[in-house]
């Protein structure tokens, strides 16, 4: 202990005496740990924000679509395999709900289009289509108001449940409920603000508004072919039985034999996760490249700038040499000053880092957030960093002969 406290001694004074030579070595290993501190912060984020929105889908909510275009079947001369697929109907989704293990599906299309309310206009805002389960799934809560009822979903009535945000940007001040708004020029009642869960990368803050999925087919212009499910299964029921009776389901209906494929898909949670970690690994390759660049040029700058202080004290290595000191105390005690260099580095980084992440949560919509790993991996790659390539230096100083050493000008 008393040579590693000498040893963080030595080098806190070397850097205090050498300030602009210090800063130029511990400057890579700053911004190698840096860039592990911001990307760690982001992915870490990032799969908070995924595990948030899972969540209030509920754990056992798996989606049935078109085509998921995650999977991996693709044809090389069919770059458009879902051309071959039927869109989803309101008719599946009905049947699919009077299963015995389904508790409800919620149907959902999307589209976009103004709204107007007292002269006032917004262009090209997002209009979901979706039964009266919705708010089931979503999270969140509506207050003021409420949401439609199963009457107003099947007569197709024109009520529209608004977010916050939207409420905001259209209303003001005022109170919103019960005003009158017209959607693509067409009459509506506010019945209900929405006020979603925090969503990744600040969904929740975009105007979005609810209708009754009928109505919205009815109505408004949008891309036809393109709904789709949220199946929720009853308590009782595992997500496996749930998946393999409705895909029995829908090739009944779709009067698929044995042996053809299926021309939609049904997707779990944890498909959905695969594919989003496959991303993240990406970004993580990513990492792990810049830092280990910012590691070794720090790294570098280490070799340099413990050879000229090995060579500033060749005379005092001959005087403790010769007073007896061993030559693996003379080795740790410059191993200890280089990781004491790389880990000053390593704390400025951190700090640097945790503060880009900070501002990029408080003033962005990007979630991110700096896990206890990312500090700790952050710290130890810095000191492992001295300590490799401070080996050479060390060495070199536990070799001097004692002799030529005491007679070093």
């Amino acid at each position: 202990m008393t040579g590693l406290f000498e040893g963080v001694g030595i080098a806190l004074t070397s850097l205090r005496a050498h300030k602009m030579r210090a800063a130029l070595t511990i400057l890579g290993v700053a911004i190698g740990v840096t860039v592990v501190m911001v990307i760690g912060a982001l992915i870490s984020g990032f799969n908070k924000g995924i595990s948030d929105m899972l969540a209030s889908l509920g754990p056992k909510t798996f989606w049935v679509g078109r085509y998921w275009g995650g999977q991996n079947d693709q044809d090389p001369e069919d770059p458009n395999p879902w051309r071959r697929r039927p869109p989803i109907t309101v008719e599946e989704a009905n049947r699919l709900a009077l299963l015995p293990t389904i508790a409800f599906v919620v149907v959902d299309e999307y589209t976009s289009a103004d709204i107007e309310f007292e002269g006032h206009r917004l262009a090209a805002i997002g209009i979901r289509g979706r039964n009266a389960d919705w708010p089931k799934i979503e999270g969140g809560s509506i207050e003021p108001g409420r949401s439609f009822t199963y009457l107003e979903d099947a007569s197709n009535a024109h009520v529209a449940v608004v977010n916050s945000k939207l409420a905001e940007n259209l209303f003001g001040n005022r109170d919103p409920m019960n005003r009158h708004i017209k959607i693509g020029g067409l009459p509506y009642d506010v019945i209900g603000i929405y006020n979603p869960p925090p969503r990744m990368f600040g969904d929740g803050d975009q105007p979005e508004v609810m209708m009754p999925h009928g109505t919205f087919q009815k109505d408004l212009k949008y891309w036809p072919g393109w709904m789709d499910m949220f199946v929720v299964p009853q308590d009782s029921v595992t997500t496996e039985r749930a998946i393999d009776d409705v895909t029995m389901a829908m090739r009944t209906m779709r009067g698929l034999r044995p042996g053809q494929k299926n021309n939609f898909d049904a997707v779990t949670q944890e498909v959905y996760v695969q594919a989003i970690n496959s991303f993240t690994k990406v970004a993580r390759m990513l990492m792990i490249a810049l830092s280990m660049v910012g590691l070794t040029v720090g790294g570098i700058g280490v070799i340099a700038i413990m050879m000229i202080s090995v060579t500033e004290r060749t005379r005092e290595i001959g005087v403790r040499k010769a007073l007896g000191a061993l030559r693996r105390e003379i080795m740790w005690q410059f191993l200890v000053e280089a990781a004491t260099l790389t880990l000053v580095g390593g704390l400025i980084g951190m700090l640097v880092g945790w503060g880009i992440a900070l501002v990029l949560h408080s003033f962005t919509p990007v979630p991110a957030y700096v896990p206890l790993a990312s500090v700790i991996t952050a710290l130890v790659a810095a000191a492992v960093t001295g300590l490799l390539f401070g080996i050479y230096p060390a060495s070199k100083a536990a070799r001097l002969d004692p002799v030529e050493a005491l007679r070093y000008e």
